[in-house]
């Protein structure tokens, strides 16, 4: 059930954790994403800025001394970037969490509009958009305040954890899985969103994502294909055991982004392998856990398209012959 919006007067002791993570990056990029927070109309105490090292090479604090006096800095040992947010969740005090990956940054427009809805409108979630480019000042249209759960039986949900900021209580006890190097933003988005009761959607490009070669999700040799896939596959699995255990409207939601996850893995299998001898065994994994032929369903024209082509064996090997890297 919904509740009641409060009233700016009721939001005026605001605090908003940002938790950077940042794993050998330049200070060059990791100051740009430090002043694109402090540019934002935040006092001081509105604002926790906590900056989680996950075991660099070098330590970044020499290049920014200026500014430890703002910032909440620890070091850890390389884990990944799911043990570095809990660690900073763990950290965290403010109301809301912002996540921030420390080579890309907070585009200030559009991002205050979203903190007016934070503001204003007591959200659990708000859901922003992402872009890699420079973009200019314009009008934002909005949707809520929603369910979750119905927000993601209608929508396709964007699921990169810097394109929303989110009431801390609303996560309860949901973490990253620790270990998981691709596809922690898969597993953790959607579930965080089933909780939430106030969900604000805008189309404000708020959050820019750097696109560089070095990038785990740029990366194309043929192991590391593998274990992305892998990584996908497993973060289905755990996504579908957890729909079989909520309730009805819950379920639905998760079983429509397992699906398209589901659709997202096959796509990749034959756009990033053409091995069909890999395909046909990886669709057998798919059956044996109920996962495949994908349900029949309504959900998008790409995806209607898509389920008639792969669940025939026709079909998948003309998929092969098409589908380019």
């Amino acid at each position: 059930m919904q509740t009641q919006q409060n009233s700016s007067q009721d939001n005026k002791n605001l605090r908003i954790s940002f938790i950077v993570t940042t794993y050998n990056l330049s200070s060059e990029m990791l100051k740009r994403c430090l002043e694109s927070i402090f540019a934002l109309s935040l006092r001081p105490d509105e604002r926790e800025i906590i900056v989680i090292d996950d075991g660099s090479d070098f330590s970044p604090l020499g290049q920014i001394e200026d500014r430890l006096d703002n910032i909440i800095y620890l070091r850890q040992p390389n884990q990944g970037v799911s043990v570095a947010r809990n660690t900073g969740i763990r950290i965290a005090t403010g109301e809301y969490i912002q996540f921030i990956d420390g080579d890309d940054w907070l585009v200030q427009a559009p991002y205050e509009h979203c903190l007016d809805i934070v503001r204003y409108q007591n959200p659990d979630i708000v859901l922003f958009d992402m872009t890699t480019k420079d973009v200019a000042h314009a009008e934002f249209t909005d949707e809520g305040p929603v369910e979750g759960n119905q927000y993601m039986l209608h929508n396709n949900i964007k699921a990169q954890v810097g394109c929303y900021i989110f009431k801390k209580s609303t996560m309860v006890n949901l973490r990253f899985t620790p270990g998981t190097k691709y596809g922690e933003d898969e597993e953790f988005t959607p579930q965080l969103i089933l909780r939430s009761e106030r969900l604000f959607a805008t189309e404000a490009k708020a959050y820019h994502y750097t696109q560089h070669k070095n990038s785990v999700t740029h990366k194309r040799k043929r192991e590391d294909i593998r274990e992305r896939l892998d990584n996908n596959f497993d973060v289905i699995c755990r996504l579908q055991y957890r729909a079989d255990r909520l309730p009805k409207q819950d379920r639905e939601a998760l079983q429509r982004r397992v699906a398209q996850l589901t659709m997202d893995y096959i796509y990749n299998i034959i756009r990033f392998t053409h091995d069909s001898n890999y395909l046909e065994a990886c669709i057998g994994k798919l059956y044996d856990k109920g996962l495949f032929p994908l349900p029949d369903r309504d959900y998008t024209k790409k995806y209607k398209w898509f389920r008639r082509m792969v669940n025939s064996e026709v079909g998948r090997k003309l998929l092969i012959l098409t589908l380019r890297r």
